[in-house]
């Protein structure tokens, strides 16, 4: 956060849900369009990186050059990452998944679900699905980390900004599930609780990846390889959408252990200082 500045909160988060909504419900559109419905990604990839344009030109037109920096050192400098973060940031999602598939299997939950999953549960259209979730995290976190969640930290403390992040995080995938073959489509007419789930899901993970941010003094690669962490852990097993329901409550277990162990940053009234190596 810098300090001699005044954040845009409302229009950058205005600006974002109307641009994302309208290219995404575009998108969903021709989706269904015989004849035109695989150029439904021309709306959806302009979409994804709204939040990150956006966040450029709410930087660029703030003609505050500590703003600037600080983006600049914090998209660049991995020395920003904290070595001691790397274990907690790269098995955190991984051992949530292979417990929550644990705890599944006295409640019925298939041994299977530790294999290998065969491929994607959705479809992308002429753009392969690795190469969107790695889009998806990036473009998302330059934007959310790039200018969003430090205009939400400037006006309150970092647990409110957190949960008010998330719950604004998840409401802005609201359009993928009229999106034909996208995974929110899919999960929701399998079952509506499932597309429930999703949107639930988003707010401790919101929480998380701001954490591991914050911990990695503000890092943007390091929420960045998290968010991918988090999208590819999503689809490499073959993890049943009642097991994911499972998974979000351990993930809400462990948002609240985090908040609970590091309650000192998340509930101060003060920003802390990030030098800039």
């Amino acid at each position: 956060m810098i300090s001699n500045y005044n954040y845009k909160t409302k229009v950058y988060f205005v600006a974002t849900f109307i641009t994302t909504y309208a290219l995404w419900f575009a998108g969903a559109y021709v989706s269904f369009q015989e004849g035109i419905k695989d150029l439904y990604m021309i709306f959806m990839l302009p979409g994804l990186m709204a939040p990150f344009l956006i966040s450029l030109v709410m930087i660029h037109r703030s003609k505050n050059s500590d703003l600037k920096t600080d983006f600049i050192n914090r998209l660049t400098n991995l020395r920003l990452i904290q070595p001691k973060m790397l274990p907690v940031f790269l098995l955190i999602m991984p051992l949530s998944v292979l417990a929550s598939i644990i705890i599944s299997l006295p409640l019925g939950g298939s041994v299977s679900q530790f294999q290998f999953a065969e491929g994607f549960s959705f479809s992308t259209g002429f753009v392969p699905v690795l190469l969107l979730l790695l889009l998806a995290a990036g473009f998302e976190e330059l934007g959310w980390r790039g200018y969003a969640f430090d205009s939400l930290k400037s006006r309150s403390t970092y647990f409110k900004a957190s949960i008010i992040f998330s719950i604004l995080w998840s409401l802005w995938h609201f359009p993928l599930i009229f999106v034909n073959n996208s995974y929110q489509y899919e999960i929701i007419h399998q079952n509506i609780w499932f597309g429930v789930n999703f949107f639930v899901s988003i707010i401790p993970m919101g929480v998380i990846i701001s954490w591991i941010c914050i911990k990695n003094r503000k890092s943007i690669p390091a929420a960045i390889v998290f968010h991918f962490l988090v999208n590819i852990s999503q689809e490499i097993l073959n993890i049943s959408q009642t097991t994911k329901c499972i998974e979000t409550v351990v993930l809400i277990v462990v948002a609240a252990v985090i908040i609970a162990l590091d309650k000192e940053m998340f509930f101060s009234k003060e920003d802390l200082a990030f030098e800039a190596d």
